[in-house]
């Protein structure tokens, strides 16, 4: 078996072998190109302190030391801003010796200032599965600047899953790039392929966004329902900088646009910590397709950490690690299937109003 992120029909193979495991039948709307969402079970537990379960431990031993109380999601629930929630999963795994799984937060997830990350029994680290793990499968959720509303069946997480070694050379990228290239501009390849910031002032002077400290709820099962206004103020800006807040959460763009090959996939990785106090934050995959023949740049969602910090325009904020894949998707994100962020600039989540 060739090495490398598992294709969308492979993905359905494991979901037939029962590799992929579900208490309600998978959905084909479910497996990305490169990628199968993971959706909410029927119950929350709201728990004192994020985890992790742990050598020997399950995750459901640990609710029984750190929940607080039981929520039922049936017909909607409020999971509250500064909160830390529990939800099993609908999928569990059973996967074979050679294949691991990593897990992430949907883009719109991210968008919204939701920590999302998957843990399972055992686990000594978030949104990473080791190879040959069967078990149940867990979402840690914790709303950082709005309450959200979910239910069950909501997708927040998706994972991935890879044979033996797939991430490309820095010697790899820099080939590629030169033959076809991957950024419209100069690659900066240092462990991945770089980004920066883009701080060049839109209509009325508009680089960004910035969360509001006192909202309404957002129901993230609803797609354009939302008043950007009443959640977000803008970020203006028309000497190349902004400065970040302490604790502030910013949507912005990435200078480069960017393109995944049919052949590749990629996952948005921090940069240097020591480069500022900043962090590009949670949703990271980025299917086969995205930007291919369509200029797409990268949406940042940026959280300022103890203290105000100038960023610049063109400043490196992340990198993007690509991997091969171990065989080319049935379908492409953007081409063959509805994609909420092909050729786009800067944008909030799909749930408020254009």
């Amino acid at each position: 078996m060739t090495d490398g992120v598992l294709p969308d029909r492979q993905i359905t193979g494991m979901i037939d072998g029962g590799q992929i495991t579900a208490t309600e039948p998978v959905t084909p709307a479910q497996v990305q190109p490169a990628s199968l969402d993971l959706r909410l079970g029927a119950v929350a537990y709201r728990v004192r302190a994020s985890f992790l379960a742990g050598p020997g431990r399950t995750v459901a031993d640990r609710l029984e030391r750190f929940r607080m109380h039981r929520m039922d999601l049936t017909g909607g629930a409020v999971l509250e801003k500064g909160c830390v929630y529990v939800v099993p999963l609908m999928e569990g795994l059973a996967l074979p010796a050679g294949v691991s799984a990593a897990a992430n937060a949907k883009s719109s997830t991210g968008r919204v200032d939701c920590l999302t990350r998957v843990i399972t029994d055992h686990g000594v680290e978030f949104d990473r599965i080791p190879d040959g793990y069967a078990g149940p499968l867990y979402a840690e959720i914790c709303p950082r600047s709005f309450s959200v509303l979910v239910e069950p069946g909501l997708a927040l997480n998706q994972i991935r899953f890879r044979r033996g070694r797939a991430v490309l050379s820095d010697a790899e990228l820099a080939a590629r790039h030169a033959d076809t290239p991957l950024v419209d501009g100069q690659a900066v390849i240092s462990d991945g392929l770089g980004f920066s910031v883009d701080l060049t002032p839109g209509t009325g002077g508009l680089v960004g966004y910035r969360a509001k400290p006192h909202t309404g709820v957002i129901d993230m099962t609803r797609v354009g329902a939302h008043d950007p206004a009443q959640f977000w103020e803008t970020v203006r800006g028309d000497d190349g900088m902004i400065i970040l807040d302490p604790g502030a959460f910013y949507i912005l763009v990435s200078r480069e646009a960017v393109t995944i090959p049919p052949d590749c996939a990629a996952e948005m990785s921090p940069y240097l910590a020591m480069v500022g106090e900043f962090r590009v934050h949670y949703a990271g995959f980025f299917d086969p397709g995205f930007g291919h023949g369509v200029p797409a740049r990268g949406v940042l969602e940026v959280r300022c950490h103890e203290a105000p910090f100038v960023l610049e325009h063109g400043q490196v904020v992340g990198r993007l690690v690509y991997e091969r894949m171990a065989a080319l998707p049935d379908r492409l994100y953007g081409g063959d299937i509805a994609s909420n962020y092909q050729g786009q600039g800067l944008k909030l989540s799909k749930h408020f109003r254009v």
